[in-house]
């Protein structure tokens, strides 16, 4: 299925270049004083200078492809990360690197038509994903360094949001996703500290979100859940039958699709 194939993103008041700002300074705090040989549980074989990379590699490497106004996918992700040799400065090349993506912002038009791998083919898709990349590793590292993360609500609606709407897209990184079909069954999953409902409906050809009136009547399974747990559930980093969570419905569909949506 194509980008155009699924619905449109929720509107949102989020203003996810300045949240980009501030998650990555978040994530620069959380590093301060820490040893950066910690493992990191959430994300297997990687220790917090991993993760550190990994984050500025990706705000370097969309801020590129913004400045580039690419129309088709990249054929490389090289880029040059001025990573320096020392993990003792890696925070603070973090840090510049959100400078780096602040920079690009600038320079460019959000509803600039450009390529994208999800649904919504403008430039302003790359500072949402940038800064849902951003927030998750910063509550990986959180988890790492045994803290309790702080995730904002707004944040976190339009996490799920994000995620639900591009995970059928994503398919050609996570192959799993392909088997996330079903004869019309639905899943709800339902914040608490809100009145934000997303419905899912898995087809013989494919899933999405169902935004129409009628999938708001019934569903074959429902997970409940705040928010900002509702976001890390989704992205695998609480399990859905742990205490955060209530579920009731069909759980065998809930356990296909934990099993294969898998980002």
């Amino acid at each position: 299925m194509t980008p155009s194939d699924h619905p449109a993103p929720r509107s949102t008041a989020v203003d996810h270049r300045a949240a980009i700002a501030t998650e990555t300074a978040r994530f620069v705090a959380a590093l301060k004083g820490a040893d950066l040989t910690t493992p990191v549980p959430s994300c297997p074989e990687w220790i917090l200078a991993d993760l550190v990379k990994h984050t500025g590699s990706v705000q370097r490497w969309f801020s590129s492809l913004l400045h580039a106004r690419v129309q088709e996918p990249p054929r490389t992700r090289k880029v040059d990360l001025q990573l320096p040799d020392r993990q003792e400065e890696y925070a603070d090349w973090l840090a510049e690197s959100a400078t780096v993506a602040a920079q690009a912002f600038a320079a460019t038009d959000p509803n600039l038509p450009m390529w994208a791998w999800g649904v919504d083919q403008h430039a302003r898709f790359w500072a949402r994903r940038m800064l849902f990349e951003t927030l998750l590793h910063r509550v990986d590292a959180d988890l790492a360094l045994g803290r309790r993360p702080a995730i904002d609500r707004p944040l976190a609606v339009d996490g799920i949001d994000e995620f639900l709407v591009n995970l059928p897209c994503a398919a050609f990184f996570a192959p799993d996703v392909a088997n996330l079909r079903g004869p019309g069954k639905t899943i709800r999953f339902r914040a608490t500290d809100g009145d934000d409902n997303w419905f899912v409906r898995l087809r013989p050809d494919g899933f999405g979100l169902d935004t129409s009136p009628a999938a708001t009547d019934t569903a074959d399974a429902t997970v409940q859940g705040t928010a900002a747990d509702l976001l890390l559930l989704l992205y695998g980093r609480l399990r859905h039958d742990t205490t955060p969570f209530t579920h009731d419905g069909d759980k065998d569909l809930l356990a296909h699709w934990f099993a294969n949506s898998a980002f």
